[in-house]
């Protein structure tokens, strides 16, 4: 048999929610009398931490071949389906490499999934924030934009490393 409880009866002042509003508004004028921490964009860069998801990038290895595998996982799990990948046979030890890899950056959500399912670490989120296009041919990023040498991108793969 389950146990009814009665409920508490409200006060005078509980049924005003006085208490509540002056509660409310403490906290804003807390808020209010803070020091702001503004950055004046143009003229003061924001250098983000290794955790920044910025744009997603591919991995270049410093003999200049990229890491990816071309295994489609990153395509498939995409959830704003922003990334096209193609792949082709080589005569290199990987055995495949992306003929096509394009990211659809009017698409990508910047959600990290891609750089998660990657089991080559070949895609990863770079500190990349300030994306412009004049039209929508120039959001597409080929091969061509999205190689970038693993020496600008050692703290974000070491970042990545500590919670695999």
């Amino acid at each position: 048999m389950a146990v009814k409880r009665r409920k508490k009866d409200l006060t005078f002042l509980e049924k005003l929610y006085i208490p509540e509003i002056v509660k409310g508004l403490s906290i804003t004028f807390k808020e209010m009398l803070k020091p702001r921490y503004t950055m004046q964009y143009p003229e003061e860069k924001f250098v983000p931490p290794a955790s920044y998801r910025g744009r997603p990038v591919l991995v270049q290895e410093k003999n200049g071949v990229e890491r990816c595998v071309a295994c489609g996982l990153c395509a498939r799990i995409c959830p704003a389906l922003a990334i096209e990948v193609q792949a082709n046979e080589t005569e290199l030890e990987k055995e495949r490499y992306p003929e096509k890899f394009e990211i659809n950056m009017l698409r990508c959500i910047f959600c990290g999934f891609c750089e998660e399912v990657c089991p080559e670490e070949a895609i990863v989120m770079s500190k990349d924030y300030e994306l412009v296009f004049t039209n929508r041919e120039d959001g597409i990023y080929g091969k061509d934009k999205l190689l970038t040498p693993i020496d600008h991108l050692e703290d974000r793969l070491e970042f990545l490393r500590k919670f695999k």
